[in-house]
């Protein structure tokens, strides 16, 4: 038969095992520098233009925020960290229009707003619209994943909820 090892005794069942774990060893380090390649990746899901079309004709400002914030993103967790005055520098606008844009586009689903403290918050974007990491990397993207939280903060875990329930 072509293909067919014999394992019939314990050494070739050991160096059969051994072949296996190679394997499994170089499909990791594969994967490994597959994801290394696509690291400046971002992924615009169908939903991604759509919102970004609607987004550009209704209101262009929080097109350029949406983009900023897609262009931004952590590949580990879909999520950016930024002080609101950043944001607004880096587009010109007012801080409060930042807190108008970002509160308007979590009640639209485009993202999730989490403070981490003062003026400062982590913005986690739609992976469905949005993505730049691994494909497999979504399961624990900040928008879809477990929060950690006090429990008097449930508004979190109910903001996220409210989103998964919306796919």
């Amino acid at each position: 038969m072509r293909g067919f090892t014999s394992i019939a005794t314990e050494p070739e069942r050991q160096a059969r095992l051994r072949d296996f774990d190679e394997q499994d060893r170089q499909a990791e380090l594969d994967l490994e520098s597959l994801k290394r390649e696509n690291r400046n990746f971002i992924q615009v899901y169908e939903k991604g233009w759509d919102r970004l079309d609607t987004l550009l004709q209704t209101k262009p400002q929080a097109a350029r925020l949406y983009a900023f914030l897609a262009r931004h993103i952590d590949a580990g967790c879909g999520a950016v960290v930024a002080q609101q005055e950043f944001l607004a520098e880096q587009l010109g606008v007012a801080v409060i229009t930042i807190r108008r844009l970002t509160k308007w586009l979590e009640d639209q689903g485009a993202l999730v707003r989490i403070k981490v403290g003062t003026g400062v918050y982590a913005y986690a974007l739609n992976p469905d619209e949005v993505w730049k990491s691994w494909e497999k990397g979504k399961d624990y993207a900040a928008f879809v994943t477990k929060t950690l939280a006090k429990k008097h903060q449930t508004d979190i875990r109910r903001r996220l909820m409210v989103m998964m329930n919306d796919k």
